[in-house]
């Protein structure tokens, strides 16, 4: 007997520029995400330009050595502030040269003092909510959001678990990425492995993905995939070592954080939407500090290779959606419950 399956979000929402609107104000704007970590800003006086959807977002180590995050946008005229990442002991904005202290402060705007109209004490930069979970920064543009730990959920204890302990990682490297796709159909590729056995015959040759083995759970913001290596696992890379499952999670709206079976490993980075059918993606990669540096190599050219394969895979739908000649789609009610789950999040968002 067949099984009808849940129906998709309308496919416009993947293309429309009126929902992408309202999801930066419902949804980026009012969850925790990812935006770095604490390596990015280690030192008093080091900053470094991120984002929160379209939010422009400056990470700052003060001269007290506090982490701080301040929206990345001058009082003046609305300039971006800072880009890249470096040391300073102000930021200053490229425009006008008005200048703020690593705590906020407006410091400095010229011409003030000859033509005044300027509360220097009302401008400075805007403070914006940051919390961590280990080295794992995370930023959230709405004060009024409940604290990080009820987001994360029992992620963290599920990674202490598997015998990782996160302020003991190495970072290693950040692999950036642009995707012409939709923010939702990255995140909806990410949860679900029903595409493994066609998509990924390298991932598959290494991990179980078959439905008994390979488990989905959901919280009421994280959706996770376990996964065992196969009993005899073929392929480029080597699962065995202490960490015995993999882990997935995508923290709402769009945190990924991945462990792979094998030596302690752990990446994490965020989805962000840069347009209605283009994506910005980044993941940090750590180690155990005495990770073997052939190890090493070969879990990074694993993970390059179920990159670029699923790169294709939501390239394709997009164009799929695109077409706007079916209005919807289907979702298996096993396989693809963790889908279903996150659409159920973003209508409940928008609503």
């Amino acid at each position: 007997m067949s099984v009808v399956g849940t129906k998709t979000l309308p496919w416009s929402w993947y293309t429309d520029p009126a929902v992408l609107q309202l999801e930066q104000e419902r949804i980026f704007r009012r969850f925790w995400q990812y935006v770095g970590h604490t390596g990015d800003v280690a030192e008093a006086g080091s900053f470094a330009a991120t984002r929160v959807g379209d939010v422009p977002v400056v990470l700052v180590r003060d001269d007290e050595g506090t982490l701080r995050a301040f929206l990345n946008v001058c009082r003046h005229r609305g300039s971006i502030v800072c880009e890249g990442s470096g040391r300073r002991a102000t930021l200053q904005c490229p425009y006008h040269a008005w200048t703020y202290g690593l705590d906020g402060r407006l410091i400095a705007a010229p011409r003030s003092e000859r033509e005044g109209g300027i509360e220097r004490e009302e401008l400075g930069l805007v403070p914006l909510r940051l919390e961590t979970w280990g080295p794992f920064v995370f930023v959230n543009p709405d004060p009024d959001a409940a604290p990080l730990t009820d987001f994360l959920e029992d992620v963290p204890e599920g990674i202490a678990a598997a015998r990782i302990d996160v302020d003991g990682l190495r970072f290693l490297e950040r692999a950036e990425s642009e995707l012409e796709a939709n923010w939702k159909i990255c995140a909806e590729n990410f949860l679900e492995c029903y595409h493994c056995p066609t998509a990924h015959p390298g991932f598959s040759a290494v991990m179980d993905v078959s439905p008994d083995a390979y488990l989905l759970e959901t919280g009421t913001w994280r959706m996770t995939q376990h996964g065992p290596p196969r009993p005899e696992p073929r392929g480029s890379y080597d699962p065995s070592g202490e960490v015995e499952r993999g882990q997935f999670h995508l923290l709402f709206p769009g945190t990924v954080v991945n462990v792979m079976p094998g030596r302690p490993n752990l990446s994490i980075g965020p989805i962000v939407p840069l347009a209605p059918e283009r994506t910005y993606r980044f993941l940090d990669y750590f180690v155990a500090p005495d990770a073997d540096d052939a190890w090493v190599e070969e879990a990074l050219a694993f993970d390059a290779q179920v990159s670029a394969e699923d790169r294709v895979l939501v390239e394709r739908v997009q164009q799929g959606v695109r077409s706007a000649l079916i209005e919807e789609g289907r979702l298996l009610p096993e396989s693809e419950q963790l889908v279903a789950h996150f659409q159920s999040l973003v209508v409940e968002a928008l609503a």
